[in-house]
């Protein structure tokens, strides 16, 4: 059994990584989170009871709550899911995104590393620090036939994506030059149970059901690779394992979509399982809004490294994934609406 603390463990990824390891583990969890608009701790009432799982309020930018928390808890290894995840927002409020992202992140591997120093050498074997990232800090690719890799250079549009590839720079500059033994996962696009409604897959959901407009940026032709979350859940339990101390790994989903054909995809599954009264397509709500400032065109990862390395491929199809996941938002419609109502 390990003891896992786990920062951000309210919101999307990183909740879902919690009840899996519940789930499927021995692994003692500690859940660090501030919860901002986007924390949600409902999803693991069937959990409160579990002496593996416990949560602690506090904010990464808190020097002494983190300081407390490492200490108290004393962790085989740190997650750091903890993020503000929106490009719009970002847009809106770099600011806040900085200081999450960047200082709240550079405070969490400066206690980290003060920790990991103390650690007898046994345990120091076994540590480790994982950055969760995003396939946002390589820019835009135009080519279809090119894909990132792990050596691809950083080149971030958004104020989100940059704060994200700044975070990621500091956990390089940490494995370099203090030796914390860090692990850098960049994802594509995830999707499944418990996202936040303002993301595009949920949101189409819940406004398609709702019958108001289905809203795609500029033609909907943005290109993005979409992975189901518990993929990249396995993909990270895989990684704390055998993941290399210094190393980045890309897990995507190797299924490329544009904006248009998700929202097309969705409205599909809603004309069967939860057909209008009128017979109308629910692809009838989608509309055209203004494109987006600095609006990316394509995402894709190689993911041969983490194939190669820890036999992981995504085991979910994309339409069985986002039936799955509409199913979920159907049945669960007082999660979403408690949300909405905050």
């Amino acid at each position: 059994m390990e003891k896992l603390l786990i920062t951000g463990g309210a919101g999307f990824i990183g909740g879902n990584f919690i009840l899996e390891q519940l789930s499927s583990t021995n692994n003692q969890i500690l859940n660090f989170d501030k919860l901002t608009y986007a924390g949600d701790i409902t999803k693991f009432k069937p959990y409160c009871k579990n002496k593996n799982c416990s949560f602690v309020k506090g904010d990464i930018c808190n020097r002494k709550k983190v300081r407390e928390v490492m200490q108290n808890f004393k962790p085989d290894a740190i997650i750091n899911f903890a993020a503000e995840s929106h490009v719009d927002r970002s847009i809106n409020d770099p600011a806040v995104f900085v200081k999450t992202n960047v200082l709240g992140t550079t405070t969490l591997l400066e206690e980290a590393l003060s920790y990991y120093n103390k650690l007898a050498r046994k345990r120091k074997k076994i540590f480790k620090f994982l950055q969760i990232s995003s396939d946002e800090v390589f820019g835009e690719l135009n080519n279809k036939k090119n894909k990132f890799t792990e050596n691809s250079a950083y080149n971030p549009s958004s104020p989100y994506s940059a704060s994200k590839a700044s975070a990621d720079h500091f956990a390089r500059a940490w494995y370099k030059t203090y030796k914390l033994p860090i692990v850098i996962t960049t994802s594509s696009n995830n999707y499944g149970p418990y996202q936040f409604p303002e993301k595009l897959i949920p949101k189409i959901i819940i406004n398609a059901i709702s019958n108001t407009t289905l809203p795609v940026y500029g033609e909907g032709k943005n290109i993005r690779d979409w992975l189901y979350v518990k993929d990249n859940c396995k993909a990270i339990e895989k990684l704390l394992i055998r993941g290399t101390p210094g190393e980045t790994y890309n897990i995507g989903g190797n299924c490329e979509r544009t904006n248009l054909q998700i929202v097309e995809d969705v409205c599909e599954i809603l004309d069967k399982v939860k057909p209008k009264n009128n017979g109308k397509s629910y692809k009838n709500q989608i509309r055209f809004v203004a494109d987006r400032p600095g609006h990316d065109y394509r995402y894709s990862l190689n993911t041969n490294k983490l194939e190669n390395e820890i036999n992981w491929a995504p085991h979910q199809s994309y339409k069985q994934g986002l039936s799955k996941t509409i199913k979920w938002y159907l049945e669960n419609q007082d999660w979403w609406q408690n949300i909405l109502s905050r």
